[in-house]
């Protein structure tokens, strides 16, 4: 209402001083030809009168003119602007000016251009990591399944070869389910299908999911799971814990153990999980929840980078806080707080 205020102001002040000055100048006008061809060349009150309006007009007209092209200026520069983002070109800025409505509106339109930009440039990031891991195995499947076509292998080889061949299939599989359930995390703002169910057990569920993965490496796992039921979307926090855990194991060395609690804290619960693995120096930390990226190259061929932004992104949409606390050769800590979801009287102890 005050911006409105101030343009409305504006506008009528503008005006006024137009026609004052117009007037003004046409007044003094009227004096210059009446001292150039005397007082009786404007004796007759019409022609007086004409001359004044005829010089108030021209006046008023042109001194319109170049104050009006002063003020649509930074309207013109903004058009301008415009026409650049619509070309694609995010880099444009806009200045401001002295009226307060469209100092506003060139903030506003350059705070836009750089959430474009930020936009333009995960975009073109993702679409450009998406196609490497998409097409990194789908060359190896190629590969492979051309040297078993091609025959003269022996046993061991052909069973090597078919190996990673489903292994890279199961990769793109998990590629291809990881990037559906970013995208629909992504896109959502309010949960649903929520339901009451035991958290711990499906936690243990979540584990047992994995032995397969964290048996192979002789990994122990030390379990202290509190017994809590939440009400949240049961789907939507399996992918936590089991993209959580997976990761663990996937950065564990052989031998090495996991550490798994879950605490209730007032109306809240903490899920924490430790390994002993090779931890994380700064910069990894700084890019975990990157999409696509991975600190350790060497274990690429095992993961998508995806996991970890998905963590981050559903504990955020269920309004909730993600810790991480590592160092190089002391393994990290991931820290999941979340809300309960339902008064403590219908909690389980």
């Amino acid at each position: 209402m005050k911006k409105r205020m101030s343009l409305a102001v504006s506008l009528v002040v503008f005006v006024f001083f137009v026609m004052a000055l117009s007037v003004v100048i046409g007044r003094l006008c009227t004096y210059l030809l009446e001292f150039i061809f005397g007082s009786s060349f404007l004796e007759n009150r019409f022609l007086g009168f004409f001359a004044l309006l005829l010089t108030s007009v021209s006046i008023g007209t042109s001194i319109t003119a170049l104050l009006s092209r002063w003020m649509v200026k930074p309207v013109r520069n903004l058009i301008e602007a415009i026409e650049d983002v619509a070309k694609g070109d995010f880099s444009v800025t806009v200045k401001g000016s002295n009226i307060p409505e469209l100092e506003s509106l060139a903030s506003s339109f350059n705070k836009m251009a750089r959430e474009l930009a930020g936009i333009e440039m995960l975009r073109l990031d993702f679409i450009n990591n998406f196609s490497h891991e998409f097409k990194t195995p789908i060359v190896s499947i190629k590969g492979f399944a051309k040297l078993l076509k091609e025959g003269g292998l022996t046993g061991d080889e052909a069973q090597e070869y078919l190996d990673i061949i489903i292994q890279e299939s199961q990769r793109l599989a998990d590629l291809s389910t990881n990037v559906l359930n970013l995208s629909k995390v992504e896109t959502t703002e309010i949960i649903s299908e929520k339901e009451v169910y035991a958290l711990d057990e499906q936690i243990r569920r979540a584990i047992l999911i994995l032995e397969p993965k964290w048996s192979a490496k002789n990994l122990s796992v030390d379990v202290d799971l509190e017994s809590i039921t939440i009400y949240n979307n049961a789907s939507l926090l399996q992918q936590i814990w089991v993209n959580l855990l997976d990761n663990a194991i996937k950065f564990t060395d052989n031998g090495g153990e996991l550490q798994v609690s879950l605490r209730r804290i007032n109306s809240s619960l903490r899920f924490c999980l430790r390994d002993s693995g090779q931890g994380m120096d700064e910069e990894t930390k700084q890019h975990i929840f990157d999409k696509f990226y991975q600190g350790d190259t060497s274990h690429a061929i095992t993961g998508n980078g995806l996991g970890l932004t998905l963590v981050k992104n559903i504990v955020g949409l269920c309004n909730g806080q993600l810790e991480v606390e590592s160092s190089p050769g002391k393994g990290s800590s991931f820290t999941v707080f979340l809300p309960l979801g339902m008064p403590m009287d219908n909690m389980r102890s």
